[in-house]
């Protein structure tokens, strides 16, 4: 049995990729996978993925032999904590944390503990999937269809108005109510697919979700 520890920014994107990803879930686990998603350490929670989860991984990689350490935070804003404005730099600056951690603890004489910590994010942030889920979106703010105002492919919405702003905007225009993450996130990804929003992810989101795929408990060789 395989368990994969995914850590996002907060607990409204621990709950909303839950529910986009029930279905996968119970798949992988079936297939000896266990998936979870656990909110950030305390503190900034940009910042405590990149200085904290590397430092929590080195732990847990050390205890379970049979676990991968996730850490997916949100690509906005630019130059949090450590200098950073693109995907692979947000990568490299969180793997270069987590090497300095397992080079703290003698951890650093076998390379299989690089191959269980992996780092993905969200381009620019978590309600990127939400404006992928254009149907389960239109469904919550009662419309019939919605005018896309948004980039396409949805990942380019910048970090000058990442899709977060987007979404509450297109709140504050047909409900009543304002955009609540904690119950607006999971329960619009909760009525979609996760496999359209792969297809209009391609960059971030795809790699992600083709790398849970993949895991095969049967090859994997933890330390």
């Amino acid at each position: 049995m395989i368990e994969v520890f995914i850590y996002v920014e907060g607990a409204s994107d621990k709950l909303a990729m839950e529910a986009l990803l029930k279905d996968l879930i119970v798949q992988r686990q079936q297939s000896g996978v266990i998936i979870q998603f656990f909110e950030a350490p305390s503190g900034d929670k940009k910042t405590s993925i990149m200085q904290k989860v590397p430092i929590t991984a080195t732990n847990i990689l050390r205890n379970k032999p049979n676990a991968i350490v996730i850490a997916m935070p949100d690509l906005y804003p630019y130059n949090k904590a450590i200098p950073h404005e693109t995907v692979g730099e947000l990568q490299a600056v969180i793997l270069d944390q987590f090497k300095q951690a397992i080079r703290s603890k003698g951890m650093d004489n076998d390379v299989r503990y690089l191959e269980r910590f992996k780092v993905f994010c969200f381009k620019h942030d978590l309600e990127v999937l939400i404006l992928a889920a254009k149907e389960a979106l239109a469904l919550r703010l009662n419309q019939d269809n919605l005018n896309v105002t948004w980039r396409i492919p949805v990942e380019d919405q910048n970090n000058n108005t990442p899709p977060k702003w987007v979404v509450m905007e297109l709140f504050r225009k047909f409900s009543k109510e304002r955009y609540s993450e904690a119950v607006d996130a999971p329960l619009i990804l909760g009525l979609a697919d996760y496999r359209q929003i792969v297809e209009s992810c391609p960059q971030c989101f795809k790699p992600f979700i083709e790398f849970l795929e993949g895991i095969v408990p049967e090859e994997f060789s933890g330390v």
